[in-house]
């Protein structure tokens, strides 16, 4: 008997809105083809139901996601690598674009850390809401790939060129409080209130008229803005495959592996 193909992204809809959640806790929602696959079909399907009028996009376990899965790109034969990686952040980056161009608002919700190319879903949100222990990291320089989805194409533009080079040059936490300062989480909300205070933005936003709320959300993501953001995420793509078959990466990520073992 064949066993059921587990979905490694969940969509439930209620009440005209939308729960998206990355369901691969026991590898901290880390992003392989198969997941970026279905969440780009889940999108697909959202954006085409005038029913839906809010996305909230959350995740299982203690990580809301930890970027690329740095064990499947290590365990790609050396003759596979360009291609799976190729593969995957052109993916990611779909996905990023994908949550931009959804005429509905869409609210992160935050329970854990944020690492790697995993920045760019939360970059996409409209709204975002993280508990006090979540954190963003980008771990680039540990391992050797250059920057994704979004660290370079998105990041300086919302928080500025120099403190985007200083996090990343340093491979340096942001804690949610200075991310809120920052302004990439809306509201930092203890863990036992953070769906209460989501489902009051819920409230508030099904008391706005939605055509209003969309073009809202169309005119702050102009066709200028959203063609630079996709222009830098294909150069991103690229530097990254320029990178990601050196041997001093497959030397990084196989010493970043071993920490994360022996931790």
């Amino acid at each position: 008997m064949t066993a059921p193909v587990r979905e490694l992204v969940r969509l439930e809809v209620e009440g005209g809105v939308a729960r998206l959640t990355l369901a691969r806790p026991e590898r901290h929602n880390s992003l392989v083809p198969e997941l970026l696959d279905r969440l780009l079909a889940h999108l697909d399907a959202v954006r085409g139901d005038e029913g839906i009028r809010a996305v909230v996009l959350a995740a299982e376990g203690r990580s809301f996601s930890t970027g690329g899965d740095v064990r499947g790109f290590h365990d790609q034969p050396a003759t596979d690598l360009h291609g799976y990686a190729a593969g995957l952040v052109g993916l990611l980056n779909r996905t990023i674009l994908a949550l931009m161009d959804l005429p509905q608002p869409v609210i992160a919700r935050l329970q854990g850390p944020v690492t790697g190319g995993s920045i760019g879903l939360v970059l996409a949100a409209d709204l975002v809401a993280a508990v006090p222990e979540a954190f963003f990291a980008p771990y680039y320089v540990s391992v050797g790939f250059a920057p994704d989805g979004g660290w370079s194409a998105i990041l300086p533009d919302r928080i500025g060129v120099q403190r985007a080079r200083e996090i990343q040059l340093l491979n340096r936490h942001v804690g949610a409080a200075e991310a809120q300062t920052l302004g990439l989480v809306t509201e930092v909300v203890p863990a036992d209130r953070i769906d209460v205070r989501i489902a009051e933005w819920l409230a508030t936003l099904d008391g706005h008229v939605a055509c209003g709320v969309r073009a809202a959300k169309r005119r702050l993501l102009p066709d200028w803005r959203r063609a630079a953001y996709a222009a830098g995420l294909e150069c991103e793509r690229r530097a990254f495959l320029a990178e990601v078959t050196r041997p001093e990466v497959r030397e990084g990520m196989a010493r970043f592996l071993d920490r994360r073992m022996a931790g």
